[in-house]
């Protein structure tokens, strides 16, 4: 969208944080750059202090400033961002069924972040649930049928804060022939979850992503590190074996500041003859 002003009879807050809004849209003041005190507003706007910082609070709240006690406002420093492509998945796949030393070297951690698990601080916790009845339902099992929930964080080695966070969840009945993918000592598992379940003979054919959004509490925004404004992305990955069964519910959060998804959709060609066809068949 080209920069242009909110359509209403605006208030003087949101005049003030419209200009500079377009001025950063634009180009005229970049990533990192200083803006005008709550001061220099007042006078260059010809309004109150109120009305000053009710601009820079509308700004804070669009992700486009970084401002707070003690700190003088600056546009917005993107942080990197990480692609996370559908990609993977078969990435991943081909890694399972490699040799250990090879599945040792890269596993999720370095797919998801593109980063080596030696930068990042990495915890895996496992426990047994009984399954809710919004699981049980997606899982086609009993409400109260034994799960094993996995909970995965990594956090940044220097600043703490997260940098990937995920919940996990297998029918314990599922991998119960193999006792040490239940125990969280052995994590990080090379290969990830599908070398996991190939050791108790499942393989996955097809992943469902759903994902959602919605505005952080303190305490998410917190922990992720996120600038006022920056809602977080949460996906969850369904997948499914051989046989049309849902063999995993993976639920994810991801900061959208840093986040892109990126879904490829492989489309089957239409038949030789609808092809030839396609000149004629115009309105029918």
């Amino acid at each position: 969208m080209e920069p242009r002003r909110t359509a209403v009879q605006a208030p003087i807050q949101l005049r003030i944080a419209d200009d500079i809004r377009m001025q950063i849209e634009r180009g005229e003041q970049a990533p990192g750059d200083s803006l005008p005190t709550l001061a220099e507003i007042c006078e260059q706007w010809s309004c109150s202090m109120n009305s000053a910082r009710g601009a820079m609070n509308l700004l804070k709240a669009q992700g486009l400033v970084d401002a707070g006690r003690g700190k003088a406002p600056r546009v917005r420093v993107p942080v990197r961002k990480v692609v996370r492509s559908s990609d993977r998945h078969q990435v991943e796949k081909d890694l399972a069924i490699r040799p250990e030393s090879e599945r040792a070297v890269i596993g999720e951690a370095e797919t998801n972040l593109n980063m080596s698990i030696a930068e990042q601080k990495f915890s895996a916790h496992y426990d047994v649930i009984d399954a809710s009845p919004e699981l049980a339902e997606i899982f086609k099992v009993p409400s109260g049928e034994p799960l094993l929930r996995r909970r995965y964080e990594a956090h940044d080695s220097q600043t703490g804060h997260l940098l990937s966070y995920s919940v996990s969840h297998l029918p314990v009945a599922l991998v119960r022939n193999n006792p040490a993918i239940l125990d969280d000592n052995n994590e990080p598992w090379p290969g990830g979850t599908q070398h996991q379940l190939l050791t108790v003979g499942v393989e996955i054919t097809r992943m469902v992503d759903e994902v959602t959004a919605r505005m952080p509490t303190t305490v998410e925004a917190q922990a992720w590190g996120l600038a006022e404004g920056i809602p977080l992305l949460f996906c969850r990955r369904i997948s499914y074996d051989l046989d049309g069964r849902v063999v995993e519910i993976s639920d994810a959060d991801y900061p959208a500041d840093r986040t892109e998804f990126r879904f490829v959709t492989e489309l089957k060609t239409w038949p030789k003859k609808r092809q030839a066809g396609s000149g004629t068949d115009r309105g029918n």
